[in-house]
């Protein structure tokens, strides 16, 4: 174990984190109107339409199947008696179909982008770097998840211990020193992305609108005047 494995698996997740947290109140405090998708939807609706949606559900399963797998010793599972082949057959296939999806996904969005003038004007700088750096995390997890195939590695046995000793400030350094460069690489590109986050558009997903659904209703009623005996003005109704 080097000073470099120390950097990076002891320090670099808890300044990554640091950066996550710091850069979003900020964001919130002091550009709080500037937290949008800044939506390219009025120059070129069609992709987006298909491209929009497969990317964001796929991104749901690669986010949240391997924290999971992640955060579930292999004991648990042994418990539930599903075996080590079962384990990784649904997670190379739930994962892999996931990452596949989000890829391809991501993949139209981009096109998208450079292809259509308008949305292309419409890119920020910080685009320009996060889009890229969200596609090579991305790649570099289906990467993993397709180098299990072929790979003895077992990561629920390095990559998972370190992850689950971040939670107790004691990071196990030793168990991901010993892994494979491909879970190298994912992980610290992961940690790039996350201290980028706050700074790009990115930042939109921690601005779900729960309260949407019980807002009051603003009535809208039209300008035009009313005709014939008993009419009424058009009206229509939008949450605030």
């Amino acid at each position: 174990m080097t000073h470099l494995h120390i950097a990076l698996w002891g320090v670099l997740p808890y300044l990554a984190l640091a950066v996550l947290v710091a850069g979003t109140v900020w964001r919130y405090r002091y550009d709080r109107f500037g937290v949008t998708t800044r939506s390219s939807q009025l120059h070129e609706s069609r992709m987006p339409r298909i491209g929009g949606p497969l990317f964001h559900h796929a991104l749901f399963l690669v986010i949240g199947g391997p924290v999971t797998g992640l955060l579930v010793p292999e004991t648990v599972t042994r418990r539930l008696r599903i075996s080590e082949a079962q384990y990784h057959a649904v997670a190379l296939a739930m994962g892999g179909a996931a990452g596949v999806a989000a890829v391809t996904g991501l993949a139209l969005l981009l096109y998208r982008g450079q292809r259509v003038p308008a949305v292309r004007r419409a890119t920020s700088r910080s685009d320009r770097v996060t889009y890229p750096l969200l596609a090579l995390v991305l790649l570099a997890g289906l990467t993993a998840t397709a180098s299990s195939v072929t790979t003895p590695y077992d990561y629920r046995l390095g990559v998972a211990v370190w992850f689950r000793s971040l939670f107790t400030l004691d990071p196990d350094v030793t168990a991901m020193a010993h892994a494979p460069l491909v879970h190298h690489m994912h992980p610290f590109l992961a940690l790039a992305l996350f201290a980028l986050w706050p700074f790009s558009r990115l930042v939109h997903a921690f601005a779900v609108p729960v309260g949407y659904a019980v807002r009051p209703y603003v009535v809208y009623r039209s300008r035009g005047r009313a005709t014939g005996p008993g009419a009424r003005p058009v009206t229509a109704r939008r949450r605030a």
